[in-house]
């Protein structure tokens, strides 16, 4: 089951020649799950490979311009290359009207249904057979969203060996058990699945912090997950302006990760004062080693647990 991250943009406010505005794309098997959709992110798709009629459910942060203002060009361009998907799109009060002011006044054809929700409480904010989505308020100037990506744990791996012994005929009864039926053999003897299968594996998580200053509420949500992406807008050296800004730092973020038990830190929202990134890098993995700083476009898998 492939789970792979694919950064469309990693800058914060303004781009620059090297970062796009915010916007990240989880692919799952072949549904595209977006994280803020700043200008040009249709483009970035584009050129990152990715269908624009695909699933696709669309999740947004906050009400600032560098997060959102990417959704019309993004609809328009799916219209004039005929998508006929319905969109999903989810955000915080304001992304309704938001979304039909752009439909009120920019006139261009839609070839396919958008449904937008507005997220007031947290909690789980999506569902999907295999998957949850959960977001909780982060902590910045405006009211801002954090999302967290996280799979149903998978069944644990059957044993035929084991279903033979206890002499289960292979066939229907196998996948029942497999599904976590339990069955009655023609002698009246119970099986259950715990008897022929391992305990259930833990499935994936990945978390997305949008912008905020450090939160607890974003350590519980990140707790134990295999990617949080989290925003260093300034260096350490700038900590007063982020904390007036409602921003992280490196170490700040690095700090969060450590607290959470993650196991890879991904540094976004860059400042477009650092045409270097490795100062930013270098603070935060003082704190916690296993921090990166991604380029736009560039790709991370994440492998099923064993």
């Amino acid at each position: 089951m492939s789970l792979r991250i694919v950064f469309l943009g990693t800058a914060a406010s303004v781009p620059t020649i090297d970062r796009s505005l915010p916007s990240i794309v989880v692919q799952r098997e072949g549904d595209i799950l977006m994280f803020d959709c700043g200008e040009g992110a249709q483009r970035q798709i584009i050129r990152a490979g990715i269908g624009l009629n695909r699933r696709m459910v669309v999740f947004i942060t906050h009400m600032h311009g560098d997060h959102v203002l990417g959704l019309p060009g993004m609809i328009q361009t799916m219209s004039l290359l005929g998508r006929d998907r319905p969109l999903q799109i989810y955000g915080p009060p304001g992304i309704k009207d938001f979304m039909e002011s752009i439909f009120r006044t920019v006139k261009f054809w839609l070839s396919f249904p958008v449904d937008v929700y507005e997220v007031s409480r947290e909690g789980v904010v999506y569902e999907d057979r295999d998957y949850e989505i959960y977001g909780v308020w982060a902590e910045h100037s405006i009211p801002s969203l954090a999302y967290a990506l996280a799979e149903k744990p998978r069944p644990g791996r059957f044993h035929p060996e084991k279903a033979t012994a206890l002499g289960v005929p292979k066939g229907p009864l196998w996948s029942a058990l497999q599904r976590g039926i339990e069955i009655t053999l023609p002698d009246g003897r119970v099986v259950r699945p715990s008897d022929v299968m391992d305990p259930p594996r833990p499935g994936r998580k990945i978390v997305y912090s949008g912008d905020t200053r450090p939160s607890e509420k974003i350590v519980e949500l990140a707790r134990n997950a295999d990617v949080l992406i989290h925003e260093a807008t300034l260096s350490d050296e700038l900590a007063e302006r982020a904390r007036e800004e409602g921003h992280s730092t490196p170490s700040e973020a690095a700090q969060i990760a450590l607290k959470a038990n993650v196991k890879l830190l991904v540094l976004t929202h860059i400042s477009a004062r650092y045409s270097d990134s490795r100062i930013l890098l270098e603070q935060a993995k003082k704190i916690f080693p296993n921090t990166h700083i991604p380029n736009d476009l560039e790709t991370i898998e994440i492998p099923l647990p064993k």
